[in-house]
């Protein structure tokens, strides 16, 4: 009945096994990737016919985690997994970069990879996986996929690159990157770092590629036993004499139009040249307008790429290595804890820090669990930014990924909790964007920080590399504007500061590039970084030592986790009260942590004092001041700590004879007591007799 291949390889310290032929063999290639008891099944498919009109590749990536493929069931009210959580974005995002530019132009069908995780051990990446899975599904379909490529792990532990490491080894690894390409050449990186030098990232990127080759090469021994035939694709056919007319009008047009340095006026002049050329070569029923468009487009093309490799003439004026003007202005918004303004040329970025308790914290469900984020960016890219109107509403993919980018730029300098015992919650705003937002977000984000008072341990900057690439000429770029981008080979961004890196991005619009090209950008991305740093020290240069008057004062306490049911109290009662008191919001760890939050001082410190009240112990001798709960003929109970009573016998109220207790105390008085004793059950014996006396 099932006609199944298989292929396994050594990767790492496990076995990966792909397997097709027995799951979902109605798509056009589907693949079952194992590594130890981690399953994920990639499926492939594309439409039989483009859509009208369609211009584009669209492809669309989608990683999807099943709960019960850790035996686990979502969280919330509604029991199934519906919108992507943002790790199955991000891995979308992760699988998809280093997959599209390997389909050839003309490819116009719908195509879409689905990779679901079915079963997952909390060792083996499940990620990883996936992405295997997508370029062996993709290599058997049949659709004119030029891989394969596959992708790997690679942590730093105990100074060795270690592949696919588990979770439990990443707690104490200084590098978790994701490195994938083709057996050529390397065509994406993703890395989250603490501080590691250029030539130690460059040697990871390698260690990366060097342990994912073996399965490059099953993938292609699968493909090569039960792979579909190849489709045919044309690539988009353009009149030659159409071609070299509108070259020859517009080519000089399009030098003088790349003259205008600032981005909008370039842009309305390139739009008024494109025009014009339909108008002139379009036909009288504008049958070739398209064509026209693809050729201005490709003219465009050439006259930038031709510039940079010829004559090291940028776009914008600048020199291959020159940063864009940079302004830093800080505490610009008076109730927010802390902000920044970041402009750097036509980019900018409007970074503000909210700080709040662990209350504030982030919940995040996996497979692995759940757990907490004290530290969490949100980016957002509204349409006005490029001068532009657009949906606004919920983020998308792209601003998940860049907003997750400048998180992973930014946590290697943030305090612990230890130092710092506030959530903190940072947002960018891209007010203007020529040219990596998510780079101007992390130089914002640092800067709004130091303006709200977090300790950060350093001060770090960003930068976007790109490159133009023609045979064995390149050139790469420093600080890149969307032109450079859009035209350009290669979008490398690297976050860092002196003493080396803390985030490594790069996507590949070739087939690849090799060690000598990145070791030029990374060297030159530092001289670049370190500039930027000098020109955020003019906004601020250290983290303030004093907090925002609006921000939340946050006091922590320790005691023994056996006190904890005593500040809770029966039903919450007591912290309940302790809260209306004072007004201050109290947040208990299992370990005896206690977080007192509060807009003032005193209102923390008498949740303190109450606090400590409670988990005091009673010590025999001591006085205390406490008020009469109960009368009763043979005494009065009086609280002398929140849960502590204790009994002033009626022959203890008084030096003199007492006949009655109310003669001396009634219920509501607040009088001072000393312990006598505390017998073995607890109970507290007091006396007011021997403080009259003294």
């Amino acid at each position: 009945m099932f006609k199944i291949h298989k292929k396994s390889v050594q990767f790492g310290r496990a076995t990966l096994t792909m397997e097709t032929g027995r799951i979902a063999r109605q798509a056009d290639g589907a693949v079952l990737v194992t590594m130890g008891e981690t399953i994920v099944l990639v499926t492939a498919t594309a439409d039989k016919e483009p859509r009208p009109g369609m211009d584009f590749f669209p492809l669309g990536v989608h990683y999807q985690e099943k709960t019960w493929a850790a035996g686990r069931i979502p969280g919330g009210f509604i029991k199934r997994e519906t919108r992507p959580s943002e790790k199955e974005i991000l891995t979308s995002r992760l699988i998809d970069r280093p997959l599209r530019p390997l389909f050839p132009k003309g490819y116009y069908l719908d195509t879409q990879v689905v990779a679901t995780v079915i079963s997952y051990d909390g060792d083996n990446p499940a990620d990883i996986a996936a992405m295997v899975g997508a370029s062996a599904a993709l290599s058997i379909s049949g659709l004119p996929f030029d891989g394969p490529i596959a992708g790997a792990r690679v942590g730093f532990i105990d100074g060795q690159y270690v592949i696919n490491p588990t979770p439990e080894e990443m707690v104490g690894s200084r590098l978790d990157l994701v490195v994938a390409g083709t057996a050529d050449a390397v065509t994406m990186v993703e890395s989250e770092v603490d501080f590691l030098t250029e030539q130690q990232m460059l040697d990871a990127v390698m260690a990366g590629f060097n342990a994912y080759q073996p399965v490059v090469a099953a993938i292609r021994e699968l493909a090569a036993e039960c792979g579909k035939p190849r489709m045919l694709v044309e690539e988009p056919h353009v009149d030659a004499h159409l071609l070299e007319s509108v070259r020859e009008r517009f080519t000089g047009e399009i030098r003088r139009a790349y003259e205008v340095t600032d981005k909008l006026q370039r842009q309305n002049v390139m739009n008024a040249l494109k025009k014009t050329a339909v108008e002139a070569f379009g036909g009288a029923d504008k049958n070739h307008a398209g064509d026209v468009r693809t050729i201005m487009k490709k003219l465009e093309s050439d006259v930038i790429r031709s510039q940079i490799l010829e004559e090291g003439k940028r776009i914008d004026g600048r020199s291959l290595t020159q940063v864009r003007p940079i302004a830093c202005e800080v505490g610009i918004l008076p109730r927010v804890h802390g902000t920044a303004l970041f402009t750097r040329g036509e980019t900018q970025a409007l970074a503000t820090v909210t700080l709040g308790s662990g209350r504030d914290e982030q919940i995040v469900e996996s497979l692995d669990g759940e757990f907490r984020d004290r530290f969490y960016l949100n980016y957002t890219f509204p349409p006005y930014s490029v001068g532009e109107t657009g949906r606004l509403g919920a983020p998308g993919r792209r601003e998940i990924g860049h907003g997750k980018l400048a998180t992973r730029a930014l946590v290697a300098v943030l305090p612990s909790k230890e130092e710092f015992p506030y959530t903190i919650r940072v947002t960018s705003e891209i007010t203007e964007s020529n040219g990596s937002s998510s780079m101007a977000t992390v130089c914002g984000s640092v800067l709004a920080m130091m303006d709200a008072g977090v300790p950060l341990k350093s001060s770090v900057a960003g930068i976007a590399m790109g490159l133009v690439k023609e045979g064995d000429r390149f050139a790469v770029l420093s600080d890149i504007i969307g032109d450079e981008d859009h035209f350009g080979d290669m979008d490398f961004k690297v976050a860092g500061n002196a003493e080396g890196i803390t985030a490594l991005q790069m996507d590949i619009k070739i087939m690849g590039i090799n060690r000598e090209i990145m070791d030029v950008a990374l060297r030159q991305a530092r001289d670049g970084r370190l500039h930027i740093l000098e020109e955020m020290k003019k906004g601020i240069s250290v983290s303030r030592t004093e907090l925002s008057p609006y921000a939340p004062r946050i006091f922590t306490i320790k005691i023994h986790p056996d006190k904890i049911r005593d500040v809770i109290g029966s039903g919450g009662k007591v912290i309940r009260s302790i809260t209306e008191e004072t007004g201050c919001q109290i947040d208990i760890e299992d370990d005896g942590s206690i977080s007192i939050s509060a807009v003032n001082g005193e209102s923390a410190a008498l949740a303190e004092s109450i606090i400590r009240r409670i988990v005091s112990d009673v010590e025999t001798g001591q006085v205390y001041e406490g008020k009469v709960v109960r009368v009763t003929d043979f005494g009065a109970f009086v609280n002398i700590l929140p849960n502590k009573d204790g009994l002033v016998h009626i022959s203890q109220l008084s030096s003199k004879r007492v006949a009655k207790v109310t003669d001396v105390v009634k219920e509501g008085d607040v009088v001072k007591v000393k312990v006598l004793d505390i017998d073995r059950q607890g109970r507290i014996k007091l006396t007011m007799k021997e403080i009259a006396e003294s």
